[in-house]
Order: structure tokens, then C-alpha cells, then sequence
């Protein structure tokens, strides 16, 4: 016990309270397992003895008040609204620009909700917190995340053009051309922005508040399991009803089954990334990418002589479903995939102590 003490007695001197001790044994790959070893039943009950041999002077604490959750801040409010404002700027000018100034307004559009995009994830309730992040998996994530909102815009189409024959034609841009582009769904994602922050901020406020309240782990994971549930409802909810909002605006199509399971696999992987769980997030998004890449290139692989099996499942599936099934099967089931795991990691009191950085 005492080499444990010894070990861990930053943490111990740190903490408010036995949960945040067993927050942080647990964070370091203490089990129930390692507990017994100690003739204690759980991590809590471990946590509870390390927090009483810690010796403390009569000073009060700088913590010792309720927790309370992470402030809502005007700059991070402001930057997750930037992306939705942009795009709906960049499908304006899309829509009122006809011929070789179309290409450049839709570049110029992209480039300024990317920048808007990425300002949003650095700050507020979306941005990495400090601390151990296993893995070098930024860049995939990165890429993959790109290729997948890319395929939101301009997939379905291609995958069409792909199994009638084509693509005859690059894009231009126009929602009725031999290329479509999904603008709709593209907007509704980068207005997705702000209410995907908002849920973030509701996840660690509520976390952090039922930290406070727990008397044991077990008891904080029955608490936050349903708070993550409703947290991912809630953006589903908001999602369905920009998709909507913008699908009668631009009068296109709604796209919901691939829209909506492709904005959950991104709020999913970002709620890991941003409680350091990087590795499966980004597995999933190149398991999710890949399959989308394999679609329309399995198909035009199966128009080379002798080689028409290679576009199978690809080329029924499309032609029995339509363009949409194959978008929708790979994020819906990546997007399940992370709900599995964020279930199992993002329910543990590791995942939201406090690391004191601002938010």
C-alpha cells in the first residue's frame, strides 16, 4: 500500500474527493482486479484508503466546492456558428454564379468553411484537452474525415454516374447536372456545427456534475450511460431538422438515411478524441472511408474483361437499394461501432476528471 501511495501520491494530494483518486487509478490501468490485491472489493474502496492516508494541513482546498461544469464562452459559441454561415454564404454564391466562376466560388467556399471547421474543433467544448493521447492518428483521422464529408458532397452522385456507365462529365457544381452535388446534406452537416458543440458541452457538464454526486464507479457509469444516449439523440434530433431545413430551401433531396449516419460517426469519434481515445475513432473512420473508396472503384474495376465479379456485392447492392445504401451501410455500421466503444470508455470516470484546462 504504501508503494502504491508512493506511486500515485500526486494525485492523492491533488484530489477533492476518494472518486477523483479512483478517476485517476483507473485512468492508469488500476482494475477491481489490482483492488483485491490490496484486500479491497473495488478501485472506490482503494481509492477511499489512499485518500485517508494522504496527509493534509488545515488549508482549505482550492477545489473544495461543489464541481462545477466547464463555462459557456462567447468565442467558442461564436466559432461553432461560423461554418453553417459560411456554407450557407458559399450555396448562395454557388447559386447565383453561372460558368467558369462557379468552379472557383465553390473552391473559395470549401477552403472558408474548412478554415471555419477547423477553428471550431481548437476551441470550446470540441477541442483536445491536455493530456496523455496514445497514438499518432491525427493525420488519418484527418484524411478520412476529409474523404468522407467530400463523398457527402459529391459520392452518391459519382457511384451513380459509375454504375450507369460514366462519369462522362466532372461536376459543375449544379444540383441537376450529369454530376450532382448533395449541397443540402453538405449544409446541414456544417450547420450541424454548433448544436454538435453544444451536446459535447452537455455530456462534460453532466459528467462532470454526476462525478461530483457518485459514490462509487459503478455508480457514475449507470448514471452517465444514459446521458451520453440522450446526448446523441439530441444531435440526431437537431440534424434531422437542419437536413430538413435545408433540403426545402435548396429543394433537393434530404438524404437523411446517409446524412444522419454520417454526422453521428463524426460526433462519436470527436466525443472520443476529445476524452483521448484517438484509436478507435480513427480505425473506424478509415474502416468507413475505405469501404466508401471500394464502392465506386470496385464497380469500374468490374467493367475490365473477365474481371465483371469484382463488382460484386457493390454492383447489386446499388442497383437494388439505389447510390445511397452503400454510404449509409458503412457509416451506419461504423457509427454503431463507436456507440459500442464510447459506451464502454466514455462511461468511465477517467474520461471526464478534470484536467484544469480552460474550455
Amino acid at each position: 500500500m504504501k508503494t502504491l501511495l508512493h506511486r500515485h501520491r500526486e494525485l492523492c494530494e491533488r484530489a477533492v474527493d476518494p472518486l477523483e483518486i479512483a478517476a485517476g487509478l483507473e485512468a492508469h490501468g488500476v482494475t477491481d482486479r489490482t483492488a483485491a490485491r490490496f484486500r479491497h472489493r473495488d478501485v472506490f474502496s482503494l481509492a477511499e484508503e489512499l485518500y485517508a492516508r494522504v496527509p493534509r494541513d488545515g488549508e482549505p482546498h482550492a477545489q473544495d466546492e461543489p464541481a462545477r461544469g466547464p463555462r459557456v464562452r462567447t468565442d467558442w459559441v461564436l466559432l461553432t456558428l461560423l461554418p453553417g454561415a459560411l456554407g450557407v454564404a458559399a450555396v448562395t454564391g454557388l447559386r447565383l454564379t453561372h460558368g467558369q466562376a462557379r468552379p472557383l466560388v465553390a473552391l473559395a467556399g470549401l477552403l472558408a468553411v474548412g478554415l471555419a471547421v477547423r477553428a471550431a474543433l481548437r476551441h470550446g467544448p470540441l477541442a483536445t484537452r491536455p493530456g496523455p493521447v496514445p497514438g499518432q492518428t491525427t493525420s488519418g483521422t484527418r484524411a478520412w474525415t476529409l474523404w468522407l464529408l467530400s463523398y457527402a458532397l459529391l459520392g452518391d452522385g459519382l457511384l451513380d454516374a459509375v454504375v450507369s456507365g460514366g462519369p462522362d462529365a466532372l461536376p459543375t457544381g449544379a444540383p441537376d447536372g450529369a454530376w450532382p452535388v448533395a449541397t443540402a446534406p453538405a449544409l446541414a452537416l456544417a450547420l450541424a456545427c454548433a448544436p454538435a458543440a453544444w451536446c459535447a458541452h452537455l455530456l462534460t457538464a453532466g459528467a462532470r456534475r454526476r462525478l461530483a454526486g457518485s459514490r462509487g464507479l459503478e455508480d457514475f457509469t449507470s448514471a452517465v450511460r444514459p446521458l451520453l444516449l440522450a446526448v446523441v439523440a439530441l444531435y440526431l434530433c437537431a440534424l434531422t431538422g437542419l437536413l430538413a431545413l435545408c433540403a426545402a430551401a435548396l429543394d433537393e433531396d434530404p438524404a437523411y438515411p446517409q446524412t444522419l449516419t454520417l454526422g453521428t460517426l463524426l460526433l462519436l469519434a470527436r466525443l472520443l478524441t476529445v476524452h483521448h481515445h484517438r484509436h478507435a475513432p480513427a480505425l473506424v473512420l478509415g474502416a468507413a472511408g475505405a469501404a466508401l473508396v471500394a464502392c465506386p472503384a470496385l464497380v469500374l474495376a468490374g467493367r475490365l474483361p473477365g474481371c465483371a465479379f469484382l463488382a460484386l456485392p457493390a454492383q447489386p447492392l446499388v442497383d437494388t437499394w439505389g447510390a445511397a445504401a452503400a454510404p449509409a451501410l458503412a457509416c451506419g455500421t461504423a457509427a454503431l461501432t463507436l456507440l459500442v466503444h464510447a459506451l464502454r470508455t466514455l462511461t468511465r470516470a477517467s474520461a471526464h476528471a478534470s484536467t484544469g484546462a480552460p474550455e
